[in-house]
């Protein structure tokens, strides 16, 4: 049986109780688990580069016909934008096994059964274009409001399309004010309009040299205009792991999730009642997780995926 430890995202227990994965705890996880989720920036890839030993892991899981999913809270591409990715670094990964937040943020409104007559402002990028454009959803804003700008003269009024029934606000580098207005009028003044954020992330990298305001910031802006809390359908919510669940008839206990973010990855796979394994190769130190003051331990954790690797000869024994 896995080892688990008796802390968990609620502050009990200490980071004494924090195991780095034994042998034994990789062996027994392996034979344990039939489907593995990792998050995809720090586990998978960092930048532009595969981490070391992700490709021979990841065939070795397939051989062994474990079922492999990848998730990532970045909306700003589409699954076919990551299939891309994926793709281009030598990887082979099928669209299905890749679960996005602007994916997830489709899959919700899909889900809702979201009026055909209705449409939705995008706070955001292409990837949740993309995503709505394949489920057939009528939208708006995007990157066409990429650069627009409000004059304030004495009179003005900006007026939204009524029709608007969600804004989804998903990471964008290009927010501006346009932006911010138009998606609190929407939520403010039409009737039932939904306020969808893809995550809450308080931080990204996107770059090596330091760390950047995550959707957290955009999500927040909105928030604070509209006192509105949205829905969130990344990680670490509900909505993405019990998706996942349904279309591969997993059962919870079946599952591992592998990340590099304790304040998501983990808390997703904890709240989710996964098995949860921690890689280093990310977002997080050592120093991080053994902090006293860190409330969200993992059942283990390693150096990197590839750590797994150790134990291939004994499982084909």
């Amino acid at each position: 049986m896995v080892a688990v430890c008796s802390s968990s995202a609620n502050g009990n227990g200490s980071a004494s109780q924090i195991r780095e994965a034994t042998l034994e705890d990789k062996l027994a996880l392996v034979k344990k688990v039939d489907c593995f989720i990792f998050d995809c920036d720090g586990v998978i890839w960092r930048g532009d580069s595969v981490i070391d030993g992700v490709p021979e892991t990841l065939d070795w899981l397939r051989s062994l016909g474990k079922k492999l999913v990848f998730v990532t809270n970045n909306s700003t591409k589409s699954r076919k934008g990551y299939l891309k990715k994926f793709t281009d670094l030598g990887l082979d990964v099928s669209a299905e096994e890749i679960y996005s937040s602007s994916y997830a943020a489709a899959a919700y409104l899909e889900s809702i059964h979201f009026p055909t007559d209705k449409k939705v402002y995008i706070v955001g990028e292409v990837g949740i274009q993309e995503e709505l454009d394949l489920k057939g959803i009528k939208w708006i804003g995007g990157l066409q409001d990429k650069g627009k700008t409000i004059e304030l003269v004495p009179g003005f009024a900006l007026h939204q399309d009524g029709d608007v029934g969600a804004v989804v606000v998903g990471f964008d580098r290009h927010i501006n004010y346009h932006k911010i207005q138009y998606a609190t009028l929407c939520i403010r003044e039409n009737p039932g309009c939904l306020f969808i954020a893809t995550n809450l992330d308080a931080v990204t990298h996107l770059t090596d040299a330091q760390e950047w305001a995550g959707n957290g910031s955009m999500v927040g802006a909105i928030k604070g205009s509209t006192q509105r809390e949205p829905t969130v359908v990344g990680k670490p919510a509900e909505f993405m792991l019990a998706n996942i669940a349904d279309t591969f008839g997993l059962r919870r206990e079946q599952i591992c999730m592998v990340g590099d973010r304790l304040d998501t990855d983990i808390l997703f796979g904890k709240d989710g009642g996964l098995t949860t394994m921690l890689v280093l190769s990310g977002v997080t130190t050592k120093e991080q997780l053994l902090d006293p003051a860190n409330p969200i331990h993992p059942d283990m954790y390693a150096s990197q995926l590839s750590e797994l690797l150790v134990v291939k000869q004994e499982v084909a024994a």
